[in-house]
């Protein structure tokens, strides 16, 4: 097999790419994400905590190297292996556009002998389309527009006569320039002050292109944030097992902006995945560590930190292995007897597993707003199930269209019911019936989500702006299907301005599901508010132990 590290400068001119250096591309592509993955993360303008755009690229194209390794040198093999493993590998929304926009692209060039100008052009373009191809409603202003039109510059330089090399500079400079006109096309952008997040992403395949091409250098990340090892084929992408940084410190950090360079210089001795992110005083502040004394210590040496948060990172992954190992594999005896219809579940939290599991589903994958799964785990899930036909429950609307490219890779039928919380999912599980079929379940399931009005609270990890008004980072927000409904700087304040929005006359029943960081007393007070301020609303509440979002909440 060829070293695919050793390859480009041996197989690569400007006037075409072979499959060798194709191979080194995606490589190279993979790298530079990994190596942005923050600063991408970063551009998103939601503040919620979610299944961030550089995360959700990054592991996508890790999948598309390791397949990758794992097969043949020529174009032919080289294309299936990127479209497999972009297929297979998507996490969320970012993930699948990527996914299939490469699938494009390699659908091109690998009926081909080569890729030179004119048939890189026309490689872009199908990318482009299939990245229209992958949203229901496409939004300009996104990836979408910048692929586009860095697509339309190639192929008007290829039709001019340009080599591999200017057309490849054509796309670049029209993409660089459509990625800086995204804030015109899109107003939350202009209000936040930053460019597309995917728009960014895709940027670095034209880089990572050039980079083979004509040995330029990649870009520098523009955020605070130690570069990544690169991911081998035993390797992790971060290069640091768990034992070896146990604990993630987070807080505020008051501090003069000229003094932030000391700070970050002294976790740099103390720590990794750093980012610092902030301005005119306030810095928000991430590290990993084995020290949390002197992880602290260092912001008091400079300022003053704040609501300073420490996780021991050891048990989150014993936890998530716990819940892994309770919802992975094989299902157990009793969620294994053989029926017509299974469902298949996307969640986290041990309260929550038990209540799907208690509802009917037969196989929970790990996944949420931070943790978005891939189209092979939910894969291997539906295989698992004890059934010829399956339902799939997303639980996250950043999961939905990872879902939906699951029917066309199992032999199983397959349904999604577009559920985007854990309290429609639950909603849609009083439909279930595992004797008919995957189609009449998921149309009498997707009516019954639809009945329920879903809310949640999280906090603010950035600075944003939302139609109720300015967020500050730390704030609490109230989220429904609209949007962001309310925004206050407490827990109960937050919930009781969501629940004022969305309970009307027609409401009977408020299920709250707590999470990890729900606290008895708020619970409590939100029980008492709803008696006092809706007592025709009766109020179940369970402890669904999932991280980031401390309530979720569903009205029937």
């Amino acid at each position: 097999m060829v070293d695919v590290g050793t390859v480009r400068s041996l197989a690569v001119t400007t006037a075409f790419l072979d499959a060798a250096a194709l191979r080194s591309l995606i490589v190279v592509f993979r790298d530079a994400l990994v190596e942005h993955r923050e600063a991408i993360n970063n551009l998103n303008v939601y503040p919620v905590p979610d299944g961030d755009t550089g995360t959700n690229m990054s592991l996508t194209l890790r999948s598309v190297v390791d397949e990758i390794e794992q097969g043949g040198d020529d174009l032919d093999s080289v294309c299936a292996a990127i479209a497999h493993g972009s297929l297979m590998g998507a996490r969320g929304n970012s993930g699948v556009i990527m996914s299939q926009m490469l699938r494009g692209f390699v659908g091109v060039v690998g009926s081909k002998p080569s890729i030179d100008g004119p048939v890189f052009a026309e490689a872009l373009a199908a990318a482009a389309e299939g990245a229209y191809g992958a949203v229901g409603k496409p939004v300009e202003g996104t990836i979408l527009t910048v692929a586009r039109e860095a697509s339309e510059a190639a192929a008007a330089a290829a039709a001019e006569g340009a080599d591999l090399l200017g057309v490849l500079q054509a796309a670049h400079t029209e993409g660089s320039a459509s990625l800086q006109r995204t804030p015109q096309l899109l107003r939350v952008l202009a209000d936040a002050g930053v460019v597309d997040a995917g728009g960014a992403g895709f940027l670095l395949f034209l880089d990572a292109t050039l980079n083979v091409v004509d040995n330029r250098p990649l870009p520098e990340p523009t955020v605070t944030a130690p570069p990544m090892k690169s991911v081998g084929r035993t390797g992790d992408e971060h290069g640091n097992s768990i034992a070896d940084l146990r604990y993630e410190v987070m807080f505020f950090l008051d501090v003069p902006d000229d003094s932030i360079g000391t700070f970050r210089s002294a976790w740099a001795e103390v720590g990794d995945s750093i980012v610092v992110v902030g301005g005119d005083g306030i810095w928000n502040c991430h590290i990993h560590t084995d020290d949390i004394g002197t992880a602290i210590e260092a912001g008091i040496a400079v300022g003053r930190p704040h609501q300073i948060r420490v996780t021991d990172l050891l048990e989150e992954v014993e936890e998530r292995e716990w819940v892994s190992a309770e919802i992975g594999g094989v299902p157990d005896a009793a969620a294994g007897e053989p029926v017509p219809t299974a469902v298949v579940a996307v969640g986290v939290g041990v309260g929550v597993v038990a209540i799907l599991r208690s509802m009917g589903v037969h196989a929970v994958v790990t996944g949420g707003q931070s943790m978005n799964p891939s189209t092979a785990d939910l894969v291997a899930a539906v295989e698992s199930a004890p059934a010829p036909e399956v339902v799939i429950l997303p639980n996250n609307k950043n999961i939905i269209a990872v879902a939906e490219q699951v029917d066309a890779q199992t032999s199983r039928t397959v349904r999604v019911v577009p559920t985007r919380g854990i309290a429609e999912g639950m909603a849609s599980l009083m439909a279930y019936d595992p004797q008919i079929s995957a189609e009449k379940n998921a149309a009498a399931m997707t009516r019954a989500a639809s009945d329920v009005v879903a809310g949640e609270v999280t906090r603010a990890v950035r600075d944003s702006v939302c139609d109720v008004g300015p967020i500050a980072t730390g704030d609490w927000l109230g989220v429904c299907r609209d949007g962001i409904c309310s925004v206050a700087p407490t827990m109960f304040e937050a919930v009781t301005g969501l629940l004022d929005v969305i309970i009307d006359d027609n409401h009977e029943l408020l299920t709250v599901i707590g999470g990890r960081d729900a606290a008895d007393q708020v619970t409590a007070r939100i029980v008492e508010w709803l008696g006092v301020n809706h007592p025709e609303i009766e109020a179940e509440v369970h402890d669904g132990g999932q991280p980031l979002y401390p309530y979720y909440f569903g009205l029937e």
